[in-house]
């Protein structure tokens, strides 16, 4: 068990959703939280991040910075999701090891999987098949990573590990419907949607696609733990171990919400992978399970979202 206390931990990516939940949650650890944003160190550039990492010399680092965006945001900006997030974590993996931080868990994606993965989807299905085309871009920096953490682990015996979480969402999500992930994206739809007395509400796809979610919360509390716990080489699978259609999940905003009118289809936009469900069971193993419900964690989020209209630009709605 790696112990917490009176430790410095650094959390790249404070300000993005899963980040900001991970510095809450440490919160609790009776560590020092360490945090720089882009005016300090600008995560591009490999030699911002060595003097920062010399400075501070963290004794630990949860890597959660990257550049993130839904189906439309990562088919539009290829080169920008491929570029940013390769260079992101080849610095600070690179970085960390020359100032000597032996601690380190990097987060990843479950978009790293197979198309076609046998579901639910085991750590070992990695690089089994071809990915899915509208993400590759994201998926192949986030594959990247991992062999990253693997390769320094291997060579130099550092302690850096991987955590691959499911759909996340939750308070500080992007709300902005050009490049946001569905659930956040459906809320805003349909709140929108219900605001001007709309009859009807366009979602894309067939809505038979199965996805899995995890209230970021939660996502954080896995984090901590598996920062306190695990060790292994392979990767590990953060999620919920449940999955919905993605016409249920749209059924389940909407009454949350309180949107009455029809949904339609546009089935002229994709589908995207058929269904992407990770296993729990190893995560499981070890001790850990999820705190909320999808419908709980559902109306938490939109709670926060109505609770933050005021500062919507400034959060991405």
């Amino acid at each position: 068990m790696y112990d917490l206390s009176n430790k410095r931990v650094w959390v790249a990516g404070h300000r993005g959703m899963v980040g900001g939940a991970v510095c809450r949650r440490l919160e609790s650890e009776g560590c020092e939280v360490i945090t720089a944003g882009r005016d300090r160190v600008n995560l591009e550039r490999q030699s911002e991040v060595e003097d920062f990492l010399n400075a501070e010399k963290p004794d630990a680092i949860v890597m959660a910075a990257a550049k993130v965006g839904g189906i439309l945001a990562n088919d539009s900006y290829p080169a920008e999701f491929i570029y940013t997030n390769l260079m992101i974590e080849a610095n600070i993996v690179d970085a960390a090891h020359k100032a000597d931080v032996n601690r380190m868990l990097m987060l990843g994606s479950s978009c790293i999987y197979p198309k076609f993965a046998e579901q639910p989807i085991q750590e070992d299905s990695l690089l089994t098949g071809a990915l899915e085309p509208t993400n590759e871009w994201y998926a192949v920096a986030k594959i990247a990573g991992i062999k990253l953490a693997q390769a320094y682990q291997k060579q130099y015996g550092r302690d850096y590990v991987s955590a691959m979480p499911t759909n996340l969402y939750g308070p500080g999500d992007n709300f902005d419907l050009k490049n946001s992930h569905v659930l956040p994206a459906l809320i805003r739809k349909a709140h929108e949607a219900k605001l001007a007395g709309e009859k009807e509400m366009i979602v894309w796809g067939t809505g038979s696609p199965r996805r899995e979610f995890l209230h970021v919360d939660d996502c954080a509390d896995a984090l901590v733990f598996l920062l306190k716990n695990y060790s292994e080489a392979e990767h590990i699978n953060v999620g919920s171990g449940d999955d919905v259609t993605i016409l249920e999940l749209t059924q389940m905003v909407c009454d949350v919400v309180g949107f009455e009118g029809e949904i339609t289809h546009d089935l002229s936009k994709p589908d995207g992978t058929p269904r992407k469900l990770m296993s729990a069971d190893k995560l499981r193993a070890l001790g850990w399970s999820p705190k909320y419900t999808l419908r709980e964690g559902v109306e938490n989020t939109y709670k926060w979202f109505l609770d933050h209209q005021e500062n919507a630009r400034g959060i991405g709605v």
